[in-house]
């Protein structure tokens, strides 16, 4: 009896010391340190060597390739290799291996100080360089790597490989803006640059925002405090006008695309046609319901046809232009979202649809390319799954689909169509990171990578996945929980729902941490149960369920979220009197509309950059789901939320950037005007001189503050 009680006590030891021997995760760990110190094991820039079997990425400061075939592992460059070079050429030495792209079997291109290095891997010597001006931003190289465009102010330059820079542009108004990004962003735009695939033209985007209302934000790092104007169209005010210029490279001469009136029109999706001579811009009206894909003469910049027309009693948003055949330059794909889900259209040069390549109802979310004799396509999907990605191959002749990946996740492949082969990098709520070699016929060949949990030695919850339905039974709604990581099953917990919800978002994704933040599993191990539901209204589930909010901001997006917590309070674990709510910037909106609409429910709130009254919001996205304050005074004011203020029981913090040019402070102030008005008590906070959201070691204040309001009063 005693040797078993003595034996019973020693496991029970190994047990206690085994559970004492996990770590618990700092804050300053949580909020910094998902990528930077618990980033899973991975291959640094792994593609493919172009004209060969073997695949690169960077490993101990060198190049390093794996030949398929043979399975050897060779360095084929090293950072002393490289910095013994670029320093002849006076280019400061790398303190570690840039990032590469391969040109060709022996040229590589990377970045270096202000140049493009083109790099001959095989005589182990830079081939060009090409450097610009320390100041210069927005730097586009040509696809023949021998000029590269960039902006500084406001202005458009180009410089080449000789050295010389031409000016293109030379607006002294700070109202005029060229080849930077335009239309803030929206409609997929990134930049404001589109080389010619020769490198013959630059077409660049020229905004003029001189018409376009001052909003004043204070700069406080000036001893006299400072006034910082920027341009900010609200929705229904005048808003910017947008020309495209084509500069010619070779005669210095400059053509702007005749897009007629009215001004307040966007142009996006720019494209060139593969022989130079036509450039291709989908142009939508102010009001985003029609879609107008036009051909412009290059050279002339005169209209030539309009190819084809999209419209919709809702929204049109164009995302990505259109692609070219590589085989057949008088066809393209062109991807839409006109029969309720984003499928790809193969399409003549004249505007006739050649055929409907994908169909069903799921969304493709990344066209990745054709195979050499463009016969087949590869993209990825939702098919299998909303939370998933797959890739799949068309057959376009037959209409043959395959499905290329197996295991259930989030793959993102690189794929070497004339080797038949790829690599797919995947993860999934159980995977960290894992890269496998496979056949373009769906054969797996070999793992390459799988990383080890990088939390194996912390204490971390297991992620559960939810699948509820809408109210009206015509959804499914996706959910993560995550729970403490000493769950107690016959404890009460404190929910704090962790909200984004609106347009080109989805919280909850079958990849490693579930699409949560660390800091929601440090937070957990605190005490709380972390719950987040992608409602109405987010992306990648078709176009009914995201247009549901169309004019009508919050409406159905709350009562999904109120699934949520009906769900919640059916959890014996689940203290149904303490539910907190946080967000930012559409996901502040939605934590002061729970914490008003729904008073009862939700105890704390906590809501960073919240737009609160839909007219103080931009032009480009406010209107798209929302129209003008003129054409829909009812939604507006539904949404409006100082109007809802007497309704606020819980607490609730607001914090706000004071130099937050996406959600202005004057949504947070004139709430607080209004609360003040009304005698409604809540808290405020502010970050001096951020924008929109916390960034950097500072983030780690801003997420301490969040907890400590929840801990305080949840």
């Amino acid at each position: 009896m005693r040797r078993l009680q003595l034996l019973t006590l020693v496991l029970f030891i190994t047990f206690l010391s085994a559970y004492a021997q996990k770590k618990e995760l700092t804050l300053k760990q949580a909020v910094l340190g998902q990528r930077r110190e618990f980033g899973a094991t991975t291959l640094r820039n792994l593609t493919w060597r172009p004209e060969s079997t073997a695949y690169s990425y960077i490993k101990d400061n060198s190049l390093v390739e794996t030949d398929v075939k043979t399975k050897k592992e060779a360095i084929i460059l090293s950072l002393d290799d490289i910095n013994s070079q670029i320093s002849t050429k006076g280019v400061a030495a790398a303190k570690d291996f840039p990032s590469i792209i391969w040109l060709s079997n022996n040229l590589i291109r990377f970045n270096a100080e202000s140049s493009y290095i083109i790099y001959d891997v095989k005589a182990n010597s830079v081939a060009s360089i090409i450097s610009f001006d320390k100041n210069a931003l927005n730097d586009d190289i040509s696809p023949d790597n021998q000029k590269v465009a960039y902006t500084i102010d406001n202005n458009l330059y180009v410089v080449s490989t000789n050295g010389k820079s031409i000016q293109i542009t030379n607006d002294s108004n700070r109202g005029i803006v060229n080849g930077q990004s335009v239309h803030r962003n929206e409609f997929g735009i990134k930049g404001g640059v589109f080389w010619s695939p020769k490198s013959n033209y630059i077409a660049f985007y020229r905004m003029d925002e001189t018409m376009v209302t001052d909003y004043p934000l204070v700069d406080i790092s000036t001893r006299i405090a400072t006034v910082k104007n920027v341009k900010y169209p609200m929705a229904g005010m005048k808003s910017h006008e947008v020309t495209l210029g084509v500069y010619n490279t070779n005669s210095g001469e400059t053509t702007f695309i005749k897009t007629g009136e009215p001004k307040e029109q966007y142009l996006t999706n720019v494209a060139w046609s593969p022989d130079e001579k036509s450039i291709y811009i989908a142009v939508l009206n102010r009001e985003q319901n029609l879609l107008k894909l036009n051909q412009y003469n290059a050279v002339t910049g005169d209209f030539v046809k309009t190819l084809f027309e999209e419209k919709s009693d809702k929204y049109v948003e164009p995302l990505e232009p259109m692609d070219f055949l590589s085989t057949n330059p008088n066809q393209f794909i062109w991807q839409s979202r006109r029969d309720g889900w984003n499928h790809v259209y193969l399409y003549n040069i004249d505007g006739t649809l050649a055929k409907q390549i994908t169909k069903g109802n799921w969304d493709i979310t990344r066209v990745i390319g054709f195979d050499k004799q463009d016969k087949k396509l590869y993209y990825l999907s939702t098919q299998q799954n909303p939370l998933e990605r797959h890739m799949y191959c068309m057959d376009i002749k037959k209409g043959e689909e395959t499905k290329l990946t197996s295991n259930h996740g989030t793959h993102n492949p690189i794929i070497a169509t004339e080797q038949g082969l790829f690599l797919d990098i995947f993860s999934s709520i159980e995977v960290p990171n894992q890269i496998d070699l496979y056949s373009t016929k769906g054969k797996l060949i070999i793992n390459i990578l799988k990383s080890d949990n990088p939390y194996k030695d912390y204490s971390m919850s297991k992620l559960e996945m939810v699948t509820l339905k809408t109210s009206d039974q015509k959804f499914d709604l996706y959910a993560r929980i995550i729970k403490p990581a000493n769950f107690d099953p016959n404890k009460k917990y404190p929910v704090v729902v962790y909200v984004y919800g609106g347009p080109h978002s989805q919280l909850v994704t079958d990849d490693w941490m579930g699409g949560a933040r660390l800091w929601e599993y440090y937070m957990a191990n605190k005490g709380y149960i972390l719950f987040t539901l992608d409602n109405r209204g987010t992306s990648n589930r078709g176009f009914e369920f995201e247009n549901v909010i169309h004019r009508n901001l919050s409406v159905n997006e709350i009562d999904d979220q109120m699934v949520g917590v009906e769900y919640l309070k059916s959890l014996p674990f689940v203290d149904a009197g303490r539910i907190g709510v946080h967000g930012w910037s559409y996901g502040g909106f939605m934590t002061v509309s729970m914490m008003l609409k729904k008073a009862d429910v939700f105890k704390v709130g906590v809501a960073g950059g919240p737009v609160i009254d839909w007219k103080f919001y931009e032009v480009m996205y406010g209107e798209r789901y929302m129209d003008t304050p003129d054409e829909n005074p009812e939604g507006y004011k539904n949404a409006d939320l100082k109007n809802f203020v007497f309704n606020l029981k819980g607490k609730l913090l607001i914090i706000h950037d004071d130099m937050d040019n996406t959600v202005v402070p004057q949504h947070s102030f004139t709430f607080l005007k209004e609360c003040i008005k009304n005698n409604v008590q809540l808290d405020y906070f502010t970050y001096p001189q951020h924008e929109h959201n916390v960034s950097g070691k500072e983030r780690v204040h801003l997420i301490d503050k969040i907890i400590q309001y929840f801990d305080e009063h949840l």
